[in-house]
């Protein structure tokens, strides 16, 4: 491909040449245009017109030292330490002061800096595209390019301000990096850093010195004078024990939980950490090393550019810890609603059937709250305190509602994806009998619910109209109710959607408290409450403790659920938007209570039909609360899984070859055999 640099060239000579006060940046502009793919994906265009530039360098007289020395004065015009200390590094304003900066700046833009580097970096990589073909040029290209360009020993003054405007960078990195090490956070984090001496503040004292050595050698005049050339080894040696400290907290949020400000800081400190090792090497390391430090930097640089702004950068960098903490605690509650045998199936039914006594009572008490007449956000509260406390309820009896399940078990294998080890036949297979597994407890969780609450509501509404000398419902009432539940002439099945992602967010509440309960110990603070002590004695405090320590997510996640499902229709009647709930327990209970107080023998059709409606509005919740705990949960823990497709094909497989496995818990619990390709069964 060819391209002609050489007006390009010519017109940077001419501007230097006639000494002019300021450069003018478009040339530099012009010279990224003609270099920028028209698809910043396409390897090849990017790869051709970069080689392009780096042919034009070789064959064109004196374009190299014209190039050097128009881009290092150009540089030269503008305050630089900002752009290598603050660009892409998070700032100690913390997180929700972020937010909130970050969200005013969409409704009132900030002004640029035209004195700051940062403002031609802006003007020459002007696209977000730009990121991704500087990214993929490859380092041979890069280094070829710099030492091109760094041919040559003049420019020595715009050079040497280029390294001291970096020191000051290295300063100030440094200095922030011994800030957040004494954060009271993150000491309380790592308490290890109070027992001997800190490295956040052994850098500072290394760093410090290389900075005192390298200005003594570069502003020493006497020729003959011998000074050694200054050494970072021990500085850098600080900086991989400070990276450490970072990567032990990390591991051990698992057990110790972690906050939003935890999180920011963590992300702060393993970004400044990257920028310090990045400068020093620019300054102190051979060519080879340098060149790839500065191409590092520019596409660091080029990203933060977009993203330092970006709201949604913000939340991706900072939510991943907390997600994954959230995901990893419903992940390990998951582990209980998966069996794999036939003791496990049957538990698992007997406290399903427990749970659809409870769902029977409650949607009766909604229906007797429905005939009251209240203002609706007092209709509202009565309906969530019903869901809620009878939510409760069912988790402390040890009941299960069936579409609690999925968004546990959905973070149970993702959890499964990123530990999975041994060849990929062997790594598929034991997640389609993790999946089988799944889906034979969730029939029968399913079947537990809808089993037992169907014959409860039944016998309640019998015994009411026995006992009151009425219906529970009006024919009319009984006719809508059943109507409510028709798949192709209701909003059931939008409404079964809406309740799967309260599902998915009561699913993260959950893991959230139990976060929270690890990280602000709270067994441990109510354990030391005098109150309670003086009240229950510190024998029952312990026990009574220990209890809301273990479920302090369930609790909140079952009573926050039931007030996401009691108020959705209120708030649809604020808004004058059809917003309801369907949820698959209630629906099947409705249906029952519908049929007995309809007038007359009810038709065929409507039963079935009304029927369908349960099973779909079941199946609704499902596939929405599980689907989206399985995004999460995969994005938190970085995982890539690309093999749904020969995933989804054994399971497939199975069901045809051995379908009672799903519905039914084999003899002998599925084992994975390796051994097995993949168009076969994968289990003995």
């Amino acid at each position: 491909m060819h391209i002609n640099f050489n007006d390009l060239f010519l017109k940077m000579q001419e501007q230097l040449e006639s000494h002019q006060a300021a450069l003018d940046d478009s040339l530099l502009i012009e010279l990224v245009n003609r270099i920028r793919p028209s698809d910043s994906t396409n390897t090849e265009e990017i790869n051709c017109k970069f080689r392009a530039l780096i042919q034009a360098l070789l064959i064109t007289p004196d374009a190299v030292s014209t190039l050097q020395s128009f881009i290092l004065k150009l540089i030269s015009q503008y305050k630089q330490t900002s752009l290598y200390a603050d660009t892409g590094i998070l700032s100690l304003d913390g997180f929700w002061n972020q937010l909130a900066q970050r969200i005013g700046a969409h409704f009132l833009p900030l002004i640029n800096d035209e004195s700051q580097l940062q403002d031609l970096v802006r003007c020459v990589f002007y696209q977000r595209s730009d990121k991704y073909w500087l990214d993929s040029i490859s380092n041979e290209d890069w280094q070829k390019l710099f030492a091109l360009l760094n041919q040559g020993h003049g420019n020595q003054a715009e050079k040497l301000k280029i390294n001291n405007e970096l020191i000051k960078a290295i300063t100030v990195l440094s200095y922030r990096i011994s800030g957040i090490g004494l954060y009271p956070e993150f000491i309380n984090a790592q308490p290890e850093l109070t027992e001997y001496e800190s490295p956040f503040l052994v850098q500072n004292r290394e760093i410090v010195e290389f900075i005192q050595h390298y200005k003594k050698l570069h502003q020493n005049t006497d020729p003959l004078a011998v000074i050694a050339p200054p050494d970072a080894s021990q500085a850098l040696v600080m900086i991989e024990q400070c990276r450490d400290v970072a990567s032990k907290i990390r591991r051990a949020i698992k057990r110790t939980g972690v906050s939003i400000s935890l999180t920011y800081l963590l992300s702060l400190l393993e970004q400044c950490l990257d920028r310090i090792e990045l400068l020093i090497n620019l300054i102190v390391e051979e060519n080879e090393v340098c060149y790839e430090s500065i191409s590092a930097l520019l596409v660091d640089i080029t990203s933060a550019i977009y993203s330092e702004r970006s709201v949604r950068s913000l939340l991706a960098n900072n939510s991943e810890l907390i997600a994954l903490q959230v995901t990893e605690n419903a992940s390990k509650t998951g582990e209980h609603y998966v069996s794999t045998d036939k003791k496990g199936f049957w538990s698992m039914y007997k406290a399903a059937a427990g749970a659809g006594v409870i769902i029977a009572t409650m949607a009766t008490f909604k229906i007797l709250a429905a005939r009251l007449v209240m203002a609706p956000l007092m209709q509202a509260f009565i309906f969530s305190m019903n869901y809620s406390l009878g939510f409760m309820l069912i988790h402390v009896l040890h009941f299960t509602v069936a579409t609690k399940q999925p968004a546990m078990t959905a973070a149970a294998l993702a959890a499964t994806v990123q530990h999975q080890k041994g060849s990929k036949t062997a790594q598929i297979a034991e997640l389609a009998a993790l999946i089988i597994n799944i889906i034979r407890t969730q029939f029968i969780a399913i079947l537990g619910n809808i089993s037992i609450a169907i014959p409860t509501a039944a016998v309640i509404t019998l015994l009411w109209q026995y006992g009151m000398d009425e219906p529970l419902l009006s024919h009319a009432k009984a006719t809508t109710t059943l109507h409510s539940l028709n798949p192709f002439t209701s909003l059931a099945i939008p409404h079964a959607a809406i309740a799967g992602v309260c599902l998915f967010f009561s699913g993260l509440i959950a893991g959230y408290f139990d976060n929270m309960a690890v990280y602000r110990k709270v067994g441990p603070r109510l354990q030391a409450h005098a109150r309670l002590k003086r009240l229950l004695g510190q024998e029952h405090l312990n026990h009574f403790a220990a209890y809301i320590e273990r479920n302090l997510g369930a609790l909140a996640g079952n009573f926050l659920f039931g007030i996401m499902l009691g108020s959705m229709g209120t708030i649809g009647f604020i808004f004058g938007l059809p917003l309801d709930i369907r949820h698959i327990a209630f629906a099947s209970a409705n249906f029952i209570q519908g049929l007995i107080n309809i007038n007359g023998t009810p038709e065929v059709g409507l039963i079935f039909v009304s029927f369908l409606g349960v099973l779909l509005i079941g199946l609704t919740n499902l596939f929405v609360s599980f689907s989206l705990t399985i995004i999460v949960a995969l994005r938190a823990r970085r995982v890539r899984f690309e093999q749904w497709k020969p995933l989804a094909k054994l399971v497939l497989t199975h069901f045809l070859t051995r379908p009672s496995d799903f519905f039914w818990p084999p003899k002998i619990p599925l084992e994975v055999d390796e051994s097995l390709p993949s168009q076969k069964s994968a289990y003995k």
